[in-house]
């Protein structure tokens, strides 16, 4: 049987021409029968593939070739085969939608002015020795922290990356401005916007989680700071880091210990709800749908 696997990341670096990008991607990709989702824009690359892991091996060294992606960290988890509908690469303005393009500058290394990138091992050793002081931030959608999030985390009240720009512009946490600050996402990516937009707004110490949560779970699993699932935007839904994983949600219908997010088919709406499998099935409830809108790492 082929060995089957998902693959997560995403690359800061000039891009010149976009469109061409999303041509060679898409049809590298489609030689591959790989499926998933890669955004691209002037600042990058951000994706998330399916495949056997003899064509993703193919995709990562063909992809590193391309001037600035050699760096690219690439993430892999055990997948199903079935993971992602189909394939769909697209051009957009960001690869990560904050709607702050125009604030973001990129080198061949990476985002300018964001925060400092730390290990999961410096990020235990700065707790160490800061203890309290240091504040967890978490840069992905309020709904995700659910269930999973680091111990004692800030999570704002947000929808979609979209909202982060309004939250800081109330003020709300300015009270943080001088306090260590790390920041974590799923992969990295959101992280990587969102310290510079914090640092450009007058946040003085903001670190970010090298490969993100992702990184952290594969280093530290359920035994270190971290509480709970991460989700994950594709067929799966969510992934533990160990055989032992707390389950810290609770159903939207009647508060019994849940980890997976659903649709009802008779209620649409942006954040899906958190349901028990007992509620999931009393309602007819399905998996959300994903589209190249949920991709964020």
């Amino acid at each position: 049987m082929t060995l089957q696997k998902v693959i997560l990341f995403y690359g800061f670096a000039p891009v010149s021409d976009p469109v061409a990008i999303r041509l060679w991607q898409r049809d590298l990709c489609e030689n591959l029968d790989l499926t998933g989702r890669i955004i691209i824009s002037q600042h990058g690359i951000n994706g998330t593939l399916g495949g056997s892991m003899r064509r993703l091996k193919k995709y990562v060294r063909k992809t590193r070739e391309f001037p600035g992606f050699g760096k690219i960290d690439f993430k892999w988890s055990t997948g199903t085969g079935n993971d992602f509908p189909k394939l769909v690469v697209k051009v957009r303005d960001e690869i990560v939608s904050f709607g702050a393009a125009d604030e973001l500058s990129v080198t061949l290394d990476g985002v300018v002015g964001g925060g400092t990138h730390l290990s999961p091992r410096e990020v235990y050793e700065l707790v160490e020795a800061r203890g309290d002081e240091v504040v967890f931030f978490d840069a992905r959608n309020a709904y995700e922290a659910r269930v999973g999030k680091f111990r004692n985390a800030i999570v704002p009240d947000v929808e979609t990356t979209r909202d982060f720009i309004a939250e800081f512009e109330t003020g709300k946490f300015d009270y943080l401005k001088n306090r260590p600050i790390v920041a974590y996402c799923t992969g990295g990516v959101r992280c990587e916007v969102l310290s510079a937009v914090m640092k450009s707004r007058g946040f003085e110490e903001v670190y970010q989680i090298q490969g993100g949560i992702v990184r952290y779970g594969e280093q530290f699993g359920d035994d270190g700071l971290w509480d709970g699932s991460l989700y994950i935007f594709d067929n799966r839904m969510s992934m533990d880091f160990s055989d032992h994983t707390k389950v810290i949600g609770t159903c939207d219908d009647c508060a019994a210990p849940a980890k997976h997010f659903y649709d009802r088919h008779n209620i649409r709406g942006r954040v899906p709800f958190l349901l028990c499998e007992s509620c999931a099935i009393a309602t007819s409830a399905t998996k959300p749908s994903t589209s190249d809108e949920d991709l964020a790492g």
